[in-house]
C-alpha cells in the first residue's frame, strides 16, 4: 500500500525520525566554514563542507553570544548541537549550540584576533605610552582583596617606601564579573583623580584563569585611562592583552611595586651623594671667584684707579687742540674760498654794469626787459633802470641800424 501524503506531512515526518535519532540529537561536526553571514538579529548563518559535502548551519543569537571568537569564512571549526529539519523549506541543517575552532583553542583564537584588532587600532602604540611618576604621593592598585597579591605587593612597598598611600580597590579577578569590575576600578580611579599611578595585578594562572585581563572591556579601560597603568597579570612567562596596552609591564605584582616605587635607602643615598656635590660644586665656585678677585685686586686699575682717568683727560686735551687747529684751517680756506666767489659774482652783477654807464629797459605793463626793438611800440611806457635811479619815459619811436654800426657802439674799445 502507498501512502499518500501532503509536503508538510512528508516534512514533519522526517522531521521527527531525524530528531529522534540518538547520534543526529547530539553531536559535532568537523568542518571548513563558507558562506558566512551574521545578520543583523544576532544570528549566524554559514555552511559547513569538506571535500566531498556541504551542510547548512544555523546558530542562534543566545548561543552566538558565548562565543570567544570571530567565525570567518575559510576556518576550520568544531561545531555541536543537533540535526533537525526546517519544515518550511524541507532543508536539514545543523543547530549550532556551541563551536571551537579546530587545533587551535577557542581561546587563544580569540586572543590572537582581539590582539590583531586592538594593534590595528593603535592601542599598543608607544606613543600612547604615559610615563611613570618618579616618586608617587599615592598608588592605586586594583586586584583581588583575598588573594596573595595584594599581601605581596604591601610586603614590597612597606620594605622599599615605608608609610606609602595605597589605595586598593577590589574586584573579582576571573569569571564571568571580573572584566566589568576591573573596567570599573580603573575608570573610577581616573574619575576620583586620587592617586599618580595605578597597578592592575593578578597571580599565576592558566589561559582560562587569566581571561579577564584579556576582554576588550579591560583594554579600553586602560587605554582610556589618564592616570599611568602598571600590568601586572601571571608570571613572567604570561602576556595578557593588558600588558599590551598598558604604559609599564611588570613580570610579577612584585615587580610592579618595586617599579611603581624607588627604594628609600637608596633616594636617601642619591640626595646625599648630590648634596655632597653641590657642596663641592659651591665650594669650587667660590674658590674660582675669590681667585679672579684677588687677581683684580692685584691689577693696576686697582692700584691705581685714577690713571686711567688721567691718560684720558691727556688725550682729551690733545685732540681738543688738534680739533681747534683743523677748524682754524678749514675756516680760512673757507673765507678764500669765499672771497674768490664773492669776486666773481660782483663782476657779474648788473649793479655793476649799470655802473659803468648801461642801462635796463623794462616795460611797465608787465616788467618784461627789453631786448629787441620788436618789443616795443610808440606809446609804450617805459622804465629805465640806470645805477642811482629808474627813468620813466615813453616810446615816440624806433629805429634799427645797421649790426657793425651797432656793435662799435657797443664797444668802447673801437674808438
Amino acid at each position: 500500500m502507498r501512502y499518500i501524503l501532503t509536503v508538510s506531512e512528508v516534512n514533519k515526518y522526517i522531521k521527527e525520525m531525524i530528531s529522534s535519532d540518538l547520534v543526529l540529537s547530539n553531536l559535532s561536526i568537523k568542518g571548513e566554514i563558507s558562506n558566512f553571514k551574521y545578520h543583523y538579529s544576532g544570528h549566524m548563518y554559514f555552511t559547513l563542507k569538506d571535500e566531498k559535502s556541504l551542510l547548512k548551519c544555523v546558530m542562534f543569537k543566545n548561543r552566538a553570544q558565548s562565543l570567544r571568537f570571530v567565525p570567518e569564512d575559510g576556518m576550520k571549526v568544531i561545531a555541536g548541537g543537533y540535526i533537525s529539519v526546517f519544515e518550511r523549506d524541507g532543508q536539514y541543517q545543523l543547530y549550532v549550540d556551541e563551536m571551537h575552532p579546530d587545533g587551535v583553542g577557542d581561546l587563544y583564537k580569540a586572543f590572537e584576533q582581539l590582539k590583531k584588532k586592538l594593534m590595528e587600532e593603535g592601542l599598543f602604540d608607544s606613543s600612547h605610552k604615559k610615563k611613570l611618576p618618579y616618586l608617587p604621593r599615592a598608588v592605586g592598585v586594583v586586584t583581588s582583596i583575598t588573594g596573595a597579591v595584594i599581601k605581596d605587593i604591601i610586603n614590597v612597598l612597606s620594605r622599599r617606601f615605608y608609610h606609602v598611600d595605597l589605595k586598593i580597590f577590589p574586584v573579582a579577578v576571573q569569571g564571568e564579573t571580573a572584566p566589568e569590575q576591573i573596567a570599573r576600578a580603573v575608570r573610577k580611579f581616573n574619575e576620583l583623580k586620587c592617586v599618580d599611578v595605578i597597578i592592575v595585578a593578578r597571580g599565576g594562572g592558566s589561559l582560562e584563569e587569566l581571561w579577564a585581563f584579556n576582554e576588550e572591556v579591560v583594554a579600553r579601560s586602560i587605554y582610556d585611562s589618564e592616570i599611568p597603568v602598571i600590568s601586572a597579570v601571571g608570571h613572567e612567562t604570561d602576556f595578557t592583552i593588558a600588558d599590551f596596552v598598558a604604559d609599564v609591564r611588570a613580570p610579577t605584582p612584585s615587580a610592579a611595586a618595586e617599579i611603581v616605587m624607588p627604594e628609600k635607602r637608596k633616594l636617601y643615598w642619591e640626595i646625599s651623594s648630590l648634596e655632597a656635590r653641590l657642596k663641592n660644586a659651591v665650594e669650587a665656585v667660590i674658590a674660582s671667584l675669590k681667585h679672579s678677585l684677588a687677581r683684580l685686586a692685584d691689577s693696576t686699575p686697582f692700584r691705581q684707579p685714577y690713571n686711567m682717568v688721567y691718560q684720558r683727560r691727556l688725550e682729551l686735551d690733545f685732540l681738543a687742540r688738534s680739533m681747534s687747529k683743523e677748524l682754524s684751517l678749514l675756516l680760512e680756506k673757507k673765507k678764500t674760498c669765499l672771497g674768490m666767489l664773492s669776486s666773481k659774482l660782483e663782476a657779474l652783477s648788473p649793479f655793476t654794469v649799470l655802473s659803468r654807464g648801461y642801462s635796463i629797459a623794462s616795460l611797465e605793463r608787465d616788467g618784461r626787459v627789453v631786448k629787441s626793438i620788436n618789443e616795443v611800440i610808440s606809446g609804450d611806457v617805459l622804465e629805465i633802470m640806470v645805477t642811482d635811479g629808474v627813468i620813466d619815459c615813453t616810446v615816440k619811436g624806433v629805429r634799427k641800424k645797421e649790426a657793425e654800426k651797432l656793435k662799435a657802439e657797443s664797444d668802447p674799445s673801437a674808438d
